[in-house]
């Protein structure tokens, strides 16, 4: 009994040690100033399906939500219960208030170590389950930041019947602002992606998967990269053993094409045409290339985010001495 009191009493001291030694070395988890600016969200919706609102009166105020629909399509939709249905049930997923919050806190973050950028313009909407495959957009000329709520009503929702679950596994309202930060992470890396060697692209997406590590410094990692907890936990045991997959492969220089649906592309697993496909994560390579990443700046600390941001692949790739075991 007194070996079993002391070994539990051993093993609460070193995962709680271990817990404070990982936040430490979380280098992005700073205090940013000023203090986050104020912003404004925008429910479109709530005045789109609103009938005391002319429709005249809200296309004044909105003249670029309509596109190419007709009134009598834009009246028929106002007045529809299953959209309205739809909305409701989106709106009542989303904590306006938490969401305001953590977009200021990102967008602080962001300005942080891009000093010239601002706030954009929120606006949340109901695309009515059409567009939620893809439910964020950002449009960087007039600052503007879109966010299709009806995409994150939660993964078991019944109304998300038929969808394959690896699109399920990322709709949920805590999976707003990581993918939000995805978009702003993007635009900031705009590669050329012609030509590239799979090394390459995957030292680019972990440079965008860094910028949310210093955007998100509190935010899981699995959430950030759009995986299940069980999927980063795969990646995280199986790291050498994709490594030397790819290294025996022969794919680190590669620039077969086909790589890219193989280990970049959404899909329910990374195709290593092996026997443990089904088991493994997702998009391999945005993950490798974020340990990557990871390693270099284990390696050189004191790097400044935008000028590791313009290193090249093989610089990064060689300075990091990445090789899992």
């Amino acid at each position: 009994m007194n070996f079993l009191r002391y070994f539990y009493f051993y093993l609460v001291i070193i995962s709680t040690f271990i817990s404070c030694n990982n936040s430490k070395e979380n280098k992005w988890n700073i205090e940013v100033n000023p203090k986050p600016q104020k912003i404004e969200i925008t429910d479109i919706s709530k005045e789109f399906y609103d009938q005391n609102i002319p429709l005249e009166t809200f296309k004044q105020k909105y003249p670029w939500f309509q596109g190419t629909v007709t009134d009598e399509d834009y009246n028929a939709r106002r007045k529809d219960a299953d959209e309205i249905k739809i909305y409701h049930e989106a709106v009542a997923n989303v904590k306006t208030a938490q969401l305001k919050a953590d977009l200021e806190n990102l967008f602080a973050h962001i300005r942080h170590y891009f000093p010239k950028f601002k706030n954009p313009k929120v606006f949340l909407y109901s695309s009515a389950l059409q567009s939620i495959q893809d439910p964020i957009f950002y449009q960087p000329q007039e600052n503007m930041l879109f966010i299709d709520i009806s995409a994150f009503m939660c993964e078991k929702n019944p109304m998300y019947e038929g969808l394959d679950l690896y699109f399920l596994k990322t709709m949920n309202p805590q999976n707003i602002v990581p993918k939000v930060s995805q978009i702003f992470a993007e635009t900031i890396i705009q590669p050329d992606l012609s030509h590239q060697k799979f090394l390459d692209k995957m030292v680019n997406s972990g440079k965008i998967m860094i910028l949310q590590d210093a955007f998100l410094p509190k935010t899981p990692d699995y959430l950030k990269i759009n995986y299940t907890p069980q999927q980063y936990e795969w990646a995280i045991a199986n790291d050498a053993n994709v490594w030397n997959y790819f290294v025996e492969k022969n794919l680190i220089f590669s620039d077969d094409p086909r790589l890219d649906e193989r280990f970049f592309a959404v899909a329910p697993f990374s195709k290593f045409y092996t026997e443990i496909d089904n088991q493994s994560s997702p998009q391999i390579g945005i993950f490798t290339g974020w340990q990557i990443c990871k390693k270099y700046f284990q390696q050189k600390p004191d790097t400044k985010l935008v000028d590791f941001l313009n290193l090249s692949s093989e610089g990064i790739f060689k300075e990091s001495g990445y090789k899992p075991e």
